[in-house]
């Protein structure tokens, strides 16, 4: 079965309300655990200081999005707050990621830069850095207009995920390298109409290496987030044959997804960050991971049993 056909499949399935309610019932416990770092900040903390003291940097996502009420995002908003503080408290080798529509993106904009400029104003104060996650392709925009009007109060203490399947991204890599914003980049795990974005995944690699290499020569900070083989390997032959300085870049890599790899990577002198989400809204998340990679699959089935 092709990738594309599988991905759809699987969001599909995800999609499907009877496949939700019982997920809401046992799925963190059975399954979601694999890829969520458990439902309280507390869980979260624990498994950032395991992975801070193997060489792997963290950054942290309360889960939630597609929030119906903007009370809902001043609560994701404060909990960020707290996570911060509690970031700095500890001494943890963490940033932060955050959703923009957790914080009201799709209710009010106005609303929703508010609370994103106050966590970012609190990361500055802490000397932390935050994240925004990139959703699919209606808010792309949006979100690109807030790293821009964050970068102009000056509130740069914040950076940006950008998708190499959405055609629009090259050139949107080349006004965000301009301006010298942090980006992490990314395949894209969203389902994009055929009109947006590439489909095959040939086509996702090759953007991605284009752009990677873009980057590299910029100087501009950068996380490379995938686990793709020959994405990595391309990217560490392209720094050494360039003389590209690792201080330059990091990878980034999922909780629970080739751990070895990312604590190998580290013991080579790269700078690796693990994503960790933790949050009772994991279950978006967790069909997004399912649906990129056929393993992931057979290893939450493998481990229902057990």
């Amino acid at each position: 079965m092709a990738l594309g056909m599988y991905r759809k499949i699987v969001m599909a399935m995800g999609a499907n309300r009877f496949v939700k309610a019982a997920a809401g019932r046992y799925g963190l416990r059975l399954a979601g655990k694999r890829f969520v770092a458990g439902g309280t900040m507390q869980e979260a903390i624990a498994v950032c200081k395991a992975i801070n003291e193997t060489g792997v940097a963290v950054t942290i996502d309360v889960l939630g999005e597609g929030v119906y009420q903007l009370e809902e995002a001043r609560r994701y908003k404060e909990q960020y707050m707290e996570l911060l503080s509690q970031i700095a408290e500890l001494g943890l080798d963490a940033n932060i990621s955050i959703k923009p529509t957790a914080m009201g993106l799709a209710l009010d904009s106005a609303a929703a830069y508010a609370n994103i400029r106050e966590i970012v104003a609190c990361a500055d104060r802490l000397k932390l850095f935050v994240r925004l996650d990139m959703e699919d392709s209606p808010f792309t925009s949006d979100t690109l207009d807030i790293i821009f009007k964050l970068q102009s109060e000056q509130l740069d203490r914040a950076g940006v995920a950008i998708q190499a399947c959405l055609y629009r991204t090259e050139r949107d890599m080349e006004e965000l390298t301009e301006a010298g914003i942090n980006v992490r980049l990314v395949k894209g795990a969203y389902a994009e109409p055929k009109h947006v974005a590439y489909e095959q995944m040939e086509q996702i690699v090759e953007q991605f290496m284009i752009l990677a290499k873009a980057r590299l020569d910029s100087g501009v900070y950068t996380a490379f987030a995938t686990h793709d083989d020959y994405i990595i390997s391309g990217i560490k032959e392209y720094a050494r044959t360039n003389a590209i300085a690792l201080s330059r870049f990091e990878f980034q890599m999922l909780y629970g997804v080739r751990t070895g790899l990312q604590q190998q990577l580290a013991q080579e002198g790269y700078r690796v960050r693990c994503y960790v989400p933790y949050g009772q809204m994991w279950y978006p998340y967790f069909v997004r991971r399912i649906a990129e990679r056929p393993a992931n699959a057979w290893f939450v089935l493998r481990n229902l049993w057990k």
